[in-house]
């Protein structure tokens, strides 16, 4: 029988990708007692980042908005890792931590972030819930749009 996490990323249309290996000196995850911590994830398909730019210059709030539900697609995927493989050990996600590329007059990170938010919620119900925090920022590493983070109760 399959998993209750994995029926639920079909039925939202999500498969996942291979994880993307970290391009500097850090691992993609850490697990201790309880917790996962997932490393920043950037929009990547395929080892590439997909959404480049400053959101509201070349990238509007909507396409950060998708940057931002990619980016948790690929937080999944290192936390799937670090679950041996099984999401349903997920018993809740504590916080996210989303930076947004953006000039300094964009006042709409939050919009942004509600990608990555929205899709933890969709994921996990009411356990996908959490704590959050959401900061604009002049540049990212490859000039990724948005990077998310996150940090994840397990059993």
């Amino acid at each position: 029988m399959a998993a209750r996490v994995d029926v639920k990323l079909a039925e939202l249309g999500i498969s996942l990708p291979r994880p993307m290996q970290p391009i500097a000196n850090y691992v993609p995850y850490v697990v201790t007692g309880n917790l996962v911590v997932v490393s920043g994830q950037v929009p990547a398909i395929d080892g590439k980042i997909a959404v480049t730019g400053k959101v509201s210059w070349s990238v509007s709030v909507d396409q950060g908005k998708e940057a931002a539900r990619l980016c948790f697609i690929n937080v999944l995927v290192h936390l799937k890792a670090a679950c041996g493989g099984d999401l349903d050990r997920v018993r809740r996600v504590v916080r996210l931590g989303g930076f947004i590329a953006s000039p300094s007059e964009f006042t709409q990170q939050a919009l942004v972030m509600n990608g990555a938010s929205d899709l933890a919620v969709a994921v996990f119900g009411e356990a996908g819930r959490h704590a959050r925090t959401t900061i604009g920022v002049p540049s990212l590493p490859a000039d990724a749009a948005v990077e998310v983070e996150g940090m994840f109760e397990i059993e």
